[in-house]
């Protein structure tokens, strides 16, 4: 499977969050998006994934944002599931790395956009990382 579309779309996410642009953010968010894993909630969805990003992005909270390595899980015509770590840092200093299965949809419209994504236990990072060396 060809990367450029995973790639594309992290690097759009990166850009958008960067340049605390809300809008062009959450254009790549699919409406229907769940995200798991995330410790202390059962899912996010669109609404709260929204929500966060306001505030962040309003409050200046978010430095930078990016990713590193791409592993591609699966992939049809119009869906790709990948692996990558995002890290996030924060403008009070902090880093936060975690890896993250991102689940990418070619919806109606044309428009690939996220619609799901697992924040990936440590263990799974540390397995993923040994399995891909």
């Amino acid at each position: 499977m060809d990367n450029s579309i995973p790639e594309e779309m992290l690097t759009a996410l990166a850009r958008t969050a960067n340049a605390l642009d809300y809008t062009a953010h959450m254009a790549l968010i699919s409406p229907t998006v769940s995200v798991f894993g995330v410790p202390g909630f059962e899912v996010i969805g669109y609404d709260d994934w929204a929500r966060q990003c306001q505030h962040e992005f309003t409050q200046k909270l978010l430095k930078r944002v990016h990713y590193e390595g791409l592993r591609i899980v699966s992939s049809t015509t119009s869906r790709i599931m990948f692996k990558t770590v995002e890290t996030t840092e924060g403008t009070d200093g902090t880093i936060n790395h975690h890896g993250l299965e991102v689940l990418i949809q070619k919806e109606p419209d044309g428009v690939w956009r996220v619609t799901q994504e697992r924040v990936l236990p440590e263990e799974e990072v540390a397995f993923d990382s040994r399995k891909s060396h």
